[in-house]
């Protein structure tokens, strides 16, 4: 299965995320905000980050331009989970590398290991709101 990056600072939604994903078989790490997620990377190289947009400390957009920047991250999918829709946030995230973008509100914690898989499976080059 899949290395994953949880980036939510919502305690009970990243522990009902990493929980969910542990369960299908994926190898999670977890972090709070932008800026424990970029110290995360040091040790670790996931396949796909799942990111929420707004965290304190740094946000989803920061620490997708600082990762960025860093470069050798281009094939790495970029899952972002807000509830911001067709926000300029979310704009902003695609062109910063975002994969996709799931709206929390709309999506039930048991359908997240479909998204997953399908965001996994998708090629790094669409870029479709689901």
């Amino acid at each position: 299965m899949a290395k994953i990056l949880v980036v939510e600072d919502d305690r009970d939604l990243n522990n009902a995320y990493c929980l969910i994903l542990r369960h299908e078989g994926h190898e999670v790490v977890e972090a709070f905000d932008g800026k424990e997620a970029l110290e995360k990377l040091d040790d670790f190289t996931p396949e796909l980050v799942l990111l929420d947009l707004l965290m304190p400390i740094m946000g989803g957009l920061e620490f997708l331009k600082q990762w960025r920047k860093a470069g050798q991250n281009s094939d790495i999918r970029v899952l972002i989970f807000t509830n911001m829709e067709n926000s300029p946030e979310v704009n902003e995230a695609y062109k910063l590398g975002a994969n996709r973008c799931i709206i929390k509100s709309w999506t039930a914690p048991h359908n997240l290991a479909r998204v997953v898989k399908d965001t996994l499976e998708a090629s790094s080059d669409v870029k479709t709101p689901a």
